[in-house]
C-alpha cells in the first residue's frame, strides 16, 4: 500500500451511553484530523464513554496517538473515558512501548471493553 492510498474508515455504533468507533485503515498524519474531530465532537455532545476498536487498523503513528489521547482527556474532564480494543500485534506493542497501556483501559475484544472486563495489562 503506497502512502497515497492510506485512508481511514470510521464506523460508529451507539450502545446506549457508550459510542463505539470501529476504525479501519491507517490512523496517521493524513487521517488523524478526521478521527480527532469525530471523537471530540462526540465528547462535546455529552457522549463521554467511548470505545475505539483498533483491531482493523493497519497503521498508527504519533499523530493518531495524539488524536486518541485528546479524546481521552476530553472524556475524563467530563467524567467519562475512552477504552481501546486491540489485538496482539504492532498496535498493542506501540501502546505498550509508549506507556499508553497504563493510560487507557485496553481490551482484547469489543465484548470485554463493553463489559469493562478482562483489561489487558502491560507486558513485561
Amino acid at each position: 500500500m503506497s502512502h497515497d492510498e492510506l485512508s481511514i474508515d470510521i464506523k460508529t455504533e451507539n450502545h446506549g451511553e457508550t459510542l463505539v468507533y470501529k476504525l479501519r485503515g491507517s490512523l496517521d498524519l493524513a487521517t488523524s484530523p478526521s478521527v480527532r474531530a469525530a471523537l471530540l465532537d462526540a465528547a462535546s455532545q455529552g457522549n463521554h464513554h467511548m470505545i475505539v476498536d483498533l483491531t482493523k487498523l493497519e497503521f498508527l503513528d504519533s499523530t493518531g496517538l495524539g488524536a486518541l489521547i485528546g479524546a481521552h482527556r476530553r472524556a475524563l474532564e467530563n467524567g467519562g473515558q475512552v477504552r481501546l480494543v486491540v489485538h496482539d500485534g504492532p498496535i498493542a506493542r506501540l501502546l505498550n512501548i509508549t506507556g499508553l497501556m497504563r493510560v487507557f483501559p485496553v481490551y482484547g475484544t469489543l465484548a470485554d471493553a463493553m463489559g469493562d472486563q478482562a483489561r489487558l495489562t502491560v507486558a513485561p
